[in-house]
C-alpha cells in the first residue's frame, strides 16, 4: 500500500458502514453495496483501497479465474463482479489461504464464495452474495481488472476506498474520501453525545433535538 493509500485508510479508523452510510447519504453519495452481506459477525470494521475485478461468461477455450491475486497489494480489497451470479463460484479455499498470507485485508463479492470453513477458521473477511459449492472453472473469466466493477448496484473504480463491517459494505469514491470521513466523524460525534445525555436523565427526543438528529443525515442543498 503506498503512502497516499494509508493516509486516505487512516482517515477511517475507528469508523463503521453506518456512519460512513450516513455521511454518505449527507453528501449526496451513492456507495452502498446492496445485497452483499457479511460471511460471519465480524467484530472489527475492514478499510482498504479497492483492486477490482471483473468476471464473464467464458469463452471457448476458457480463461483464467484467478491469477489476478499474484497483483494485489497487501492492505488491498479485492473486489469481484461477477455479474450477480449465484450459480457458481468464484472464490474457494486456495484464494483465501493465499490472500491470508499476502495479507490481503478483505474479499467482496458480487457473487458467491465456496470453501467457507477455510474462510471462518482463518478469519479471513468475506462478503458475498451467499454461498454455494459450484465451481466457476469453465463457466466464467476474468474479463478486465482494475477497471469500473458494479457491486450491489454500487459502482467502484479502483483504489476507492472500501469499508466493511458485520453491517455489510459502503464504498467511498476516492476523491471525496476525505469529504466522506469528516462528514462521518461529525455525525458519530453528535450521536456519542446523545448517548451521553440520555445515559444522564435526559428524554431521547429531548437529546435529539438538542443535537440536531433530524438533520444529521438529512443532504445539505
Amino acid at each position: 500500500m503506498n503512502t497516499t493509500d494509508a493516509e486516505l485508510v487512516a482517515l477511517f479508523d475507528g469508523l463503521d458502514t453506518p456512519g460512513v452510510s450516513d455521511a454518505m447519504d449527507k453528501l449526496g453519495i451513492r456507495g452502498q453495496c446492496l445485497g452483499i452481506s457479511p460471511l460471519d459477525n465480524y467484530a472489527h470494521t475492514v478499510v482498504g483501497p479497492a483492486f477490482t475485478v471483473r468476471y464473464v461468461p467464458c469463452g471457448q477455450p476458457a480463461g483464467t479465474v484467478g491469477d489476478f491475486i499474484d497483483d494485489v497489494t497487501p492492505g488491498d480489497v479485492v473486489v469481484i463482479d461477477n455479474g450477480s451470479r449465484t450459480d457458481c463460484t468464484v472464490w474457494g479455499d486456495i484464494m483465501t489461504q493465499y490472500a491470508g498470507l499476502r495479507g490481503i485485508a478483505a474479499t467482496v463479492i458480487d457473487g458467491v464464495c465456496r470453501d467457507v470453513a477455510k474462510a471462518l477458521g482463518g478469519g479471513y473477511p468475506m462478503f458475498t452474495r451467499g454461498r454455494f459449492m459450484r465451481t466457476g472453472k469453465d463457466r466464467v473469466e476474468v474479463a478486465a481488472v482494475n477497471q469500473p466493477v458494479s457491486i450491489g448496484t454500487a459502482r467502484v473504480c479502483s483504489r476507492d476506498i472500501v469499508v466493511a463491517d458485520a453491517n455489510g459494505v459502503v464504498v467511498v469514491p476516492r476523491a471525496r474520501a476525505r469529504e466522506v470521513a469528516q462528514t462521518a466523524r461529525h455525525i458519530e460525534d453528535a450521536e456519542s453525545r446523545i448517548r451521553e445525555l440520555i445515559s444522564s436523565g435526559m428524554t431521547l427526543g429531548d437529546a435529539r433535538k438538542s443535537m440536531g438528529y433530524h438533520q444529521l443525515q438529512t443532504r445539505s442543498s
